[in-house]
């Protein structure tokens, strides 16, 4: 009687004691959360998507459209770009349009790079030195190598690997 009586304590008191535990311990990062909640949108890629006075979809633009789609849809598909999505992601989470309306360039100009990216961090291609900026490419790092990112025309917005593009530049926080 005395075993089962301090068992019944013992299990009573690791409930309590995971019932205190906060859940929001393993939630991914609200920036990661809506990613994926635009994701299930299956909102198209657009050149220039994204940029219009407020974030969220727009009708892009061909003016320097080099895609492999011709002629180029993006003047009448309603969609995003890469930095596009990244600037919506981030304006939903932030409550204001933290980014702007800028391109990758722009955007990476407002961040600061770090050595160990977390869930939430862009994750920029192209070029970035010290005098010159010259990025191609934005997406949301989502942990394990992968990223959330408008990819290119005739795409959905998507998870992807981070090592299958090309020039990684790196990882960068707000």
């Amino acid at each position: 009687m005395r075993r089962r009586s301090a068992l019944v304590a013992m299990v009573l008191l690791l409930l309590t004691a995971t019932a205190s535990v906060p859940l929001g311990l393993s939630m991914p990062p609200l920036i990661v959360r809506l990613a994926y909640q635009i994701e299930q949108r299956g909102i198209v890629y657009s050149w220039g998507g994204g940029h219009a006075a407020a974030p969220g979809p727009s009708k892009g633009t061909c003016r320097g459209y080099k895609g492999r789609i011709k002629p180029c849809p993006a003047a009448r598909t309603r969609g995003l770009d890469c930095s596009g999505f990244a600037r919506w992601v981030y304006a939903l989470a932030h409550g204001e349009d933290v980014l702007g309306p800028g391109n990758t360039d722009d955007h990476v100009r407002k961040m600061r790079r770090v050595s160990s990216a977390r869930p939430g961090d862009l994750v920029f291609f192209g070029k970035v030195g010290k005098r010159s900026v010259r990025t191609h490419h934005v997406g949301i790092y989502l942990g394990d190598g992968k990223m959330m990112n408008a990819p290119e025309t005739g795409a959905v917005v998507r998870v992807d690997r981070i090592r299958g593009k090309k020039d990684f530049a790196g990882f960068y926080r707000l």
